[in-house]
């Protein structure tokens, strides 16, 4: 693996520790929200963390297939994250916002991802990039749309 693809590897693994704790906190919100909004956001955290764990399996894959080894085990997780695990005790526009903000630090993430796939012309990483970019950009606007207030 040249030095290029090494750089690559190192920020997919902060992607994939990134993604980790961004299921688990969708699955603690699914679990833990209350409220009238109780049916609308416990499918929506569903629908996000079974995206996010499909996600997930192919940046461990993308790793893979760049001839390195994922990351795999919570303790490196919440080192190498750039996440903090969530409370239980959030009401759903806490819940909404926190996830937004995850947003905002797992779009940087996937644009540090995408310029060093850029660099090593590694066409494979930057169609998962591109493709992720795009469904959380449209998944923040609709979360976005939902916590304003009327």
């Amino acid at each position: 693996m040249n030095n290029s693809n090494n750089n690559t590897v190192k920020e997919l693994n902060v992607l994939l520790a990134d993604y980790h704790l961004y299921y688990q906190k969708l699955r603690n919100f699914h679990w833990n929200i209350t409220g009238r909004n109780f049916f609308e956001l416990h499918l929506k955290f569903e629908e996000l963390y079974e995206d996010a764990k499909l996600k997930i399996d192919e940046i461990a894959e993308r790793i893979l297939t760049l001839r390195a080894k994922p990351i795999s085990n919570y303790s490196s997780y919440l080192t190498t994250s750039s996440l903090e695990e969530a409370e239980t005790n959030l009401i759903d526009h806490e819940m909404v916002t926190t996830i937004l903000n995850d947003h905002d630090i797992l779009l940087k993430q996937l644009r540090i991802v995408t310029k060093e796939a850029e660099a090593a012309g590694d066409e494979g990483t930057l169609d998962i990039t591109g493709t992720y970019i795009a469904d959380l950009e449209k998944t923040s606007w609709m979360l976005n749309a939902w916590n304003q207030k009327s």
